[in-house]
């Protein structure tokens, strides 16, 4: 006679579907994420021209109509390459978290926090901690640190749970040395933070470092689910809020300035605005009170397109001449150097050229004067 094993009640084994209560409503869970997420962009994108166009639904369907949306991903791209590292990293933390604290609870098929966690493979997160070194802020270095340790002293812990040495090392160890060479190179710029009235810089500059040491072991077993279920929503919660507050301001469209005239005759308007499209008859431009302006070719005498000043820097904080507010791509590509705003890019008329034959009236030119932008045509 045969022997007879136990009941296999998998369902790779049976061929039946999964039966354990939660299970068919997580692979719904699942499902409906996977369908959302590809929206969330274009949800972004919708709400950046609605605002672009002051909430005027006719202005907003001529932005759609001209507006190119390789542009629009581009700028959404720029704008929030620094929210993927964030979301991979605090995800992996959890998901390893609850994995080393509740092995029984970490179940891919009935949890989202576990199903990301055992799809995510290992150079995705190497590649989101080279990211986030490039594109995040100084201030916020400690933060990435602190994140980094976590995942590997996690990993670690999972994977080679019989070497007491390595977890030493990468559990204690390896957290310290990195706290000490913070604290090292940041410490000047903590007292300077507190002096300047910036806590929030200070706080990002201290506590992370320290904080590398806490989060290198499990947790509480009845304890670890409900905690990281709570951080994951809160983190899912407040990411897409930031991400959106944060796109809503970066511009999507050229500034220019166009200077309107007769073709025999002075410059009259300098209208300064945002380019939207440069048609065989006419040049749209949207002005700076959010109206189209319809300005016909055969009046349109020049354009000038008007650099970005750039972010102007909130925070005084430096470490050794690094601005706090920097990132390292700013050290590896600076920008280039805005030099004298041009009169035109202020919507001010162009000084007057003494040797001009087109200057009517005195030679000596006067003051230059700002000229209000009449709405043209809709």
């Amino acid at each position: 006679m045969g022997e007879v094993g136990p009941a296999v009640s998998e369902p790779a084994a049976t061929g039946r579907p999964d039966r354990r209560p939660g299970t068919r409503q997580a692979q719904q869970a699942q499902q409906w994420l996977l369908t959302l997420l590809p929206a969330f962009p274009v949800l972004l994108l919708v709400l950046r021209l609605w605002r672009l166009s002051r909430q005027d639904m006719p202005t907003m369907l001529l932005l759609v109509q001209y507006v190119s949306p390789l542009g629009l991903l581009s700028a959404l791209l720029i704008a929030l390459v620094w929210a993927f590292p964030l979301v991979v990293l605090v995800l992996a933390v959890l998901g390893r978290l609850l994995q080393v604290s509740a092995p029984d609870r970490f179940d891919p098929e009935r949890s989202l926090l576990a199903y990301g966690t055992v799809r995510t493979p290992g150079w995705v997160l190497v590649s989101a901690v080279a990211l986030a070194a490039l594109t995040w802020q100084l201030r916020f270095l400690p933060l990435l640190v602190m994140l980094s340790l976590w995942v590997l002293a996690l990993r670690t812990r999972l994977r080679h749970p019989d070497r007491p040495r390595l977890l030493l090392g990468t559990g204690l160890v390896l957290p310290v040395v990195a706290a000490a060479a913070s604290y090292a190179w940041l410490g000047p710029a903590v007292p300077a933070a507190v002096r300047g009235g910036e806590l929030a810089t200070a706080l990002l500059l201290v506590v992370p470092p320290l904080g590398a040491v806490v989060l290198t072991g499990p947790v509480p077993g009845p304890v670890a689910p409900a905690l990281t279920r709570t951080l994951a929503y809160v983190v899912a919660g407040v990411v897409p809020l930031v991400m959106g507050v944060v796109f809503l301001r970066v511009p999507l469209l050229p500034a220019v300035a166009v200077e309107v005239g007769p073709e025999a005759g002075p410059v009259r308007e300098v209208v300064r605005g945002q380019a939207v499209a440069v048609t065989d008859r006419m040049t749209i431009v949207l002005d700076g009170r959010g109206e189209v302006r319809f300005l016909p070719n055969d009046r349109v005498r020049g354009q000038l397109l008007c650099p970005d000043p750039g972010r102007v820097p909130v925070s005084r904080v430096d470490v050794y001449g690094w601005q706090v507010e920097e990132t390292a791509l700013d050290w590896l590509i600076p920008r280039q150097p805005v030099g004298r705003t041009d009169p035109r890019c202020l919507g001010r008329l162009p000084a007057a050229d003494p040797g001009d034959p087109l200057t009517p009236g005195s030679s000596t030119p006067g003051p230059a004067t700002s000229v209000p932008a009449s709405p043209g045509p809709r």
